[in-house]
């Protein structure tokens, strides 16, 4: 089954909001095995909207839609549908009651504009929302159907997770399963890896695709298969796995998607090692990927945000000898870091940074975007100065992967 994503709302076009909605929707309408053709971002206009839905029915037979569903004047899309599918608006007394329980629970009052919110197109499926107050609204017209549902992500994938998933699945009858499998590989570059991989690539049966997926020191491969027989799909899947193994070796660190902190968490906890970071121009940003990432707690202790230089001195016993000989950005400021950690944390691994992310404070020497990075393990030292470019948040980000990705080829290494 094909489906289309129409997004609303001026906020998006704009740039002050960013469109978590669609991604999560495909990833989740992928799992069913259909596939998303097309993602439109629209503004809360009338005829954009008109238009947008007419030119999604014109290539597929189900669009789901999030947002413009608010109580505000310039929440416009019930109106549209309204309108587009030859309905007029009749106020529902089940919705209303909803809406007035939703309220008392909050110990709030409704107001006359949320009031309005039990107002819905008589042409349409209400679909109770019990996390919000819009109601979710499911148009079917000459077979073809559009869910309309609240921007609000949280509701959003409530009502797709709740009602509205199922309800597709019983009107398509779609069975076929996609799986995929994704490794993680690193050392090689995007099309060196094609490369190596062009006679397993030759293989690959018809139902099975590799993908390359580049970010910054690293290549996810994903395979994808589909069929209707889901212990079969895993069956093959397993086994191509297994020939990329046997072909590339230790330059697969991980078995899964997953985060470059995801990653470094599974060896930690294969090989029983405990971690902490000490963090000057990255700001506690490593800390944060690290602990985002569930179950960090069997191997994380914790961090220092040495962002001073009496930090530094203080807590993890950087001399000032050493602070004034090299400055806080130099190769034996991070290496005294990453060592102090080891002691003041009674951890066995580290990882240390100190740089400069900007705007300001570069030299000729040391220009905005140089980190040096020190990751340790027991003994085990591996230093390494980054020359990044791009904004400050740009330049946190790249580092905070870098010292990251360095520390899962210690770890392979030892």
């Amino acid at each position: 089954m094909k489906v289309e994503i129409i997004v609303i709302g001026d906020e998006l076009l704009i740039g002050q909001v960013i469109d978590t909605n669609s991604a999560w929707m495909a990833v989740e309408l992928n799992k069913q095995g259909w596939d998303v053709t097309r993602v439109t971002t629209i503004s809360d206009e009338a005829h954009d909207i008109e238009e947008a839905i007419s030119s999604a029915f014109s290539r597929v037979d189900i669009v789901l839609m999030t947002g413009g569903l608010g109580p505000t004047s310039d929440d416009v899309t019930k109106p549209v549908l309204c309108r587009y599918f030859g309905g007029k608006m009749i106020f529902d007394q089940t919705v209303y009651e909803q809406n007035l329980r939703y309220f008392a629970n909050r110990g709030l009052a409704m107001n006359e504009s949320t009031r309005r919110q039990a107002e819905v197109p008589d042409v349409c499926t209400v679909i109770s929302n019990p996390v919000g107050t819009a109601p979710i609204m499911w148009f079917e017209h000459q077979n073809k159907i559009l869910v309309a549902m609240p921007g609000v992500p949280h509701e959003m994938r409530v009502a797709m997770k709740g009602d509205v998933l199922q309800r597709l699945r019983e009107h398509v009858g779609d069975n076929d399963v996609v799986m995929h499998r994704t490794l993680m590989v690193f050392r090689n570059t995007e099309s060196g890896l094609s490369e190596r991989l062009t006679q397993f690539e030759s293989t690959l049966p018809s139902s099975i695709k590799l993908a390359y997926l580049p970010m910054p020191g690293v290549v996810r491969l994903r395979l994808t298969a589909r069929g209707n027989d889901s212990s079969i799909i895993q069956k093959i899947l397993d086994e191509k796995a297994a020939i990329l193994h046997e072909i590339l070796g230790k330059d697969i660190f991980c078995d899964e998607d997953t985060t470059l902190a995801g990653a470094l968490g599974q060896l930690l906890q294969q090989r029983g090692l405990t971690l902490a970071t000490a963090e000057s121009c990255t700001g506690g940003n490593i800390a944060h990927e690290i602990t985002a990432v569930a179950g960090s707690s069997q191997y994380f202790k914790g961090a220092v945000v040495a962002y001073s230089n009496e930090v530094k001195h203080n807590v993890l016993g950087v001399s000032d000898e050493l602070l004034l000989q090299h400055g806080a950005v130099s190769r034996p400021v991070v290496e005294c870091m990453s060592e102090a950690l080891l002691h003041v944390m009674g951890v066995d691994c580290a990882i240390a940074t100190s740089g400069i992310a900007g705007p300001g404070g570069g030299t000729a020497d040391k220009p905005v975007g140089t980190v040096w990075m020190a990751v340790r393990c027991g003994n085990k030292l591996a230093v390494e100065c980054g020359h990044f470019a791009g904004s400050r948040s740009y330049i946190i980000e790249r580092a905070t992967q870098r010292s990251i990705m360095m520390l899962i080829d210690l770890l392979i290494e030892c």
